[in-house]
């Protein structure tokens, strides 16, 4: 039986416009995470994918629940996540595995919902995580339907909507970290609730806010677009909210790529997912928009060579300032990366 990697390499292009300097402001680092496609993903495996072709000079990790503390305090056990992310940013920063900074910004996780307490797990993780540490993520993906799964932490529905969060939200601004939205679509309202009741905070849209494809919404592409189109509307009109552009090669998002005989093609990816690229960049403006990779989960679908490719075709005809914005300024601007 062939490895996934070898239906990935039945797939290969020439890479386009290799010097085009990228963040990628979306990935994640893990192991023995037998539920994905490559339970590994540490330095070296990152570092195959980044060295690709692409001009890939900074990354941003992007909390995914790896090594986790096994003692103290239940909130406290998510700093370990930093402290093992911080050795890697600190083995890459050597410039002993070429030019790429893995990890220059890091985003880990904070339960919120405890509240006031949650100020000091968010003192402990800018300790850990020294000034790299950039922000938050607690997943608030969760649907009603069966057959759609929820996010790991099998978060309350109206999570961002409830006091208690909120509470522990207040405290993200002050200490100048940003929070990562992972929702599904019909959640995306839920982020505009919160964005307009916490201005200060800088937002961030993940995976163009989850359209979902499977389950009940199968065969629906055209109700769910429609859908997530008005609620784009109403998130691009908060200013403090920034939106990703990627992660939509999920199984969630229902294009399937994982099950066809051989790997997308750039053109195919770009074409089957065109329509939510260029709505988010045309509400959200080349100010407020980045590509990100959502490596190694997008990988069930495509190799990062293919990916890069596929949002270089749809910025074929973007100026040079426009594409430095949207491949590398904006997610450095956001994570305060510097450089």
């Amino acid at each position: 039986m062939g490895t996934h990697d070898d239906w990935l390499a039945l797939t290969v292009e020439e890479t386009l416009e290799p010097d085009l300097p990228i963040c990628d402001p979306h990935h994640h680092l893990w192991e023995f995470k037998t539920e994905h496609t490559q339970p590994r993903y540490l330095l070296d495996e990152i570092l195959e994918d980044l060295n690709a072709g692409h001009n890939i000079v900074s990354t941003v990790f992007i909390e995914c629940g790896a090594m986790f503390k096994t003692e103290g305090p239940e909130p406290m056990k998510a700093v370990g996540e930093t402290e093992f992310v911080r050795g890697i940013a600190a083995m890459s920063a050597s410039g002993l595995y070429g030019d790429s900074r893995v990890a220059q910004g890091i985003i880990g996780t904070c339960d919120l919902k405890i509240g006031d307490a949650a100020a000091d797990v968010l003192d402990a993780q800018i300790a850990a995580g020294g000034d790299r540490f950039k922000g938050i993520r607690l997943g608030m993906a969760w649907d009603k339907h069966d057959g759609v799964g929820n996010h790991r932490t099998n978060p309350p529905g109206d999570m961002v909507l409830r006091d208690d969060f909120r509470a522990g939200f207040k405290h993200l601004a002050p200490r100048n970290l940003s929070y990562e939205a992972w929702c599904y679509h019909p959640q995306i309202p839920d982020v505009v609730d919160l964005a307009r009741a916490f201005p200060d905070t800088i937002i961030i849209l993940d995976h163009f806010g989850g359209p979902i494809g499977i389950g009940p919404y199968k065969g629906k592409g055209d109700e769910v677009f429609a859908e997530w189109q008005r609620s784009i509307d109403d998130l691009a009109r908060c200013e403090n909210v920034r939106a990703k552009l990627g992660g939509i090669n999920m199984e969630v998002n229902g294009f399937a790529w994982h099950k066809k005989p051989k790997p997308p093609t750039s053109e195919a990816l770009c074409e089957a997912t065109r329509p939510y690229y260029e709505y988010t960049i045309e509400k959200f403006g080349v100010d407020r928009c980045m590509f990100e990779s959502n490596f190694p989960v997008d990988k069930l679908s495509c190799s990062y060579n293919v990916l890069y490719n596929s949002f270089k075709r749809l910025t074929a005809n973007y100026s040079a300032a426009e594409k430095a914005k949207l491949y590398h300024d904006v997610a450095a601007e956001t994570y305060k990366l510097g450089g």
